[in-house]
Formats: structure tokens, sequence, C-alpha cells
């Protein structure tokens, strides 16, 4: 999975723009100013960074120039409402590899996305819609899941639920973490007890067995994690 940094202090747009890039399979992260983003990305790799330029404690142009003296290689795309021809030429003097301006075509900025990630040598132009699994194959552009080449019925809470997992393969996720990616992309609130409801039946519809899980792994005492290999886990 592509992991994906926005420094974005509307959160309004920050969780349209999430959503929309994570159906592509992608993976988002938000930092709603530069100190929270300055911790973000000291401890997190990402493949590109969508980054506004009027922020609550600086500006987008400084943090640019922070982020190619750590990683010169690092993409970034200004997506701002600052409009004028002097920020859109400053923006990509100092570095930047695309400038979009608000409002903007949730479409048009995927595309712009990929092609940046292309440029860069990050992203094949065949990039897969399918992802597959063993039995599994999760098709993101028609958001349908197959086992076996049947077609699995989820719900959009396990759909998501299942995105998550996926795009955190072979990370154990707490119950907290989880709790927190699905809020933000179902904005419904969701608890504890919902969320085992969700693992148990997302198991039901996917495992061959769901009480001996092969690939919804659970890690006692920590969380969860996707075992994308299917083979037998030694940590359940």
């Amino acid at each position: 999975m592509r992991n994906i940094l926005m420094v974005e202090d509307d959160s309004t747009i920050a969780f349209a723009v999430k959503y929309a890039v994570e159906q592509e399979g992608f993976n988002l992260e938000i930092a709603e100013n530069l100190e929270s983003a300055r911790k973000t990305i000291s401890k997190d790799e990402y493949d590109l960074v969508l980054l506004d330029v009027m922020l609550p404690d600086g500006n987008g142009y400084d943090f640019l120039k922070e982020i190619k003296r750590i990683n010169e290689d690092l993409p970034v795309i200004f997506l701002t409402a600052c409009d004028e021809e002097v920020n859109i030429v400053m923006g990509l003097d100092i570095g930047a590899d695309d400038y979009i301006t608000k409002p903007f075509r949730v479409r048009e900025l995927i595309s712009r996305i990929n092609a940046v990630l292309r440029r860069n040598g990050k992203l094949q132009s065949d990039n897969k819609k399918v992802l597959k699994f063993g039995d599994l194959s999760i098709h993101t552009l028609e958001a349908r899941v197959f086992k076996n080449g049947e077609e699995v019925l989820l719900t959009s809470a396990e759909y998501k639920l299942l995105l998550i997992l996926i795009q955190n393969e072979n990370t154990v996720l707490s119950r907290n973490k989880i709790l927190e990616k699905l809020w933000d992309v179902t904005y419904d609130f969701i608890n504890d007890n919902t969320l085992s409801v969700y693992i148990k039946r997302l198991r039901e519809k996917i495992e061959d067995d769901s009480s001996k899980p092969k690939y919804i792994i659970t890690v006692r005492g920590l969380g969860y994690k996707w075992n994308g290999s299917g083979q037998s886990d030694d940590t359940k």
C-alpha cells in the first residue's frame, strides 16, 4: 500500500480526501498542523505528501523546504486555496511536484497523485486495482470481494474494515486504532462491542473456518493484523 500524509487544517476537506483515496487502495494519514506533521513524518515513511499552504502554525512553503532536507526524493503536492500565479510559481520553484488549487475535483486529484507517483518511480503504470490474497480477490474500483471466484457480500462497514486491515498488512493494529480509522471513514460512532461484531462477521464471510482464521489474526493483548499470505500464524 502507498502511504500519503495530508497536512490540512480543514477537517471536512481532509476526511473527504481520505475517504476517496483509500477507496483507491492508498492509506492516508492526516496532520492538522505543522507541529503534528513534523512528528508524523519523522517516525513514519510516506510515498507522497499533500500539503496546504496556509496552516495554523506556519506555511507550507517553509515546511516543503524542511521535507526536502529530510528526504529530497519525497514527492509533494500543494493542495491549497492560494491560487495566484505567484503562489503557484513559488511552490513549484521550491520543489513541489504539483500544485492543485481549491476547489478541486476528487477524481482529478487522484489522477494527479498517480501521475506524480509514476514520475517518481513509486507507482507502476499498470497499478493494480485488484488485490489478491490466496483465494480472495478485492476489486477496489467496484468495492467487490470474491472468494474462490464467488462474490462475498459485505456491508459498507465490513468492506471498510477489510480495507483498513489490508492497508496495514502484517502490522498489528490495536482495537482503538481500528476504531479510530473505521470511525473516520464511516462518520458513525462505532464502539468496542460493534467492532467485535464486525470482526466476527467478516471472518465468517472470508475465512474457510472463522474459528481458525488465516487472514484476520488476533494478536493476544494487542489487537489484530492482516496475514496476506493466508498461511498459518502462531500469534493467534
